[in-house]
């Protein structure tokens, strides 16, 4: 891999910026995605751990289904077990799309709640691993992850070597993962799906690293006012969350503590 050579000089509206301007600009550019980043994070977790406690009880008085083994009340029947959790399981997908597309015509402010309002979406989708999981290794998990992503997103911050070259090949993963997944829908080979969660957790890991060095490659292409840079902060603490998401489902399945039935 090419060495990435950072310039010396930025040139914005005509004005050149130091080396030391320019680290500090990237810090709170960087800063600002992370704080989006957590602040997403933080809304799933709170959301999902609702809606799982509005949806589960202990009380047979107010059953209305079980699935695993698990109590069930109205709403939680309604959401786990009518097509309504369709709905809530390709809605964040729909959320992405339409983010990505029409972030040119938001301004930073209208990207900014939808950025929030797609993370409660996501925590109502992933509230269904509660069911499948135990909380103590879905706590555990969260924290590998959290280690992991932190570690090789600082590396890809800090290295002087230049990611580009995993563009071709993360994506041909992902196009390979997705094939993969479809195809064990309907073969459902146990061994496929380790196979599965641990390519996912190496995709997703290198674009951890790739998705933070690329972040820091469009400040450093300039030409950024305040409500642009805003927007492309709020954009870049969506991959970087996505990619947080998809590593922890992947690692939650291969080391996650399954709910006995």
């Amino acid at each position: 891999m090419q060495l990435f050579e950072q310039n010396q000089y930025v040139y914005r509206t005509g004005l050149a910026w130091t080396a030391a301007q320019i680290d500090e600009g990237i810090r709170s550019f960087m800063l600002g995605v992370y704080n989006y980043m957590v602040l997403g994070l933080g809304i799933s977790a709170l959301v999902a751990l609702g809606v799982n406690m509005a949806a589960t009880t202990t009380d047979s008085a107010s059953t209305a289904g079980q699935v695993g083994g698990i109590t069930l009340t109205v709403f939680g029947h309604l959401l786990y077990g009518t097509p309504l959790m369709w709905i809530v399981a390709v809605a964040p997908l729909a959320f992405t799309f339409i983010f990505s597309f029409q972030l040119d015509r938001m301004s930073a402010a209208s990207a900014r709640i939808t950025f929030f309002a797609f993370a409660a979406l996501m925590g109502a989708s992933l509230s269904t691993l509660l069911l499948r999981y135990t909380g103590a290794s879905v706590v555990q998990v969260f924290l590998i992850t959290a280690a992991s992503f932190g570690s090789l997103s600082v590396w890809g911050y800090t290295t002087k070597r230049s990611l580009s070259a995993l563009d071709t090949f993360l994506m041909m993963g992902l196009i390979g993962l997705v094939i993969a997944m479809l195809v064990n829908i309907f073969l459902e080979a146990s061994v496929l799906q380790v196979a599965i969660s641990g390519i996912g957790v190496l995709i997703f890991a290198s674009l951890s690293a790739y998705g933070t060095q690329k972040l820091k490659d469009i400040y450093f292409m300039g030409g950024l006012d305040a409500e642009a840079a805003a927007k492309v902060s709020i954009f870049g603490a969506l991959t970087l969350y996505l990619d947080f998401i998809n590593m922890f489902q992947f690692l939650l399945s291969l080391a996650g503590g399954k709910r006995s039935e």
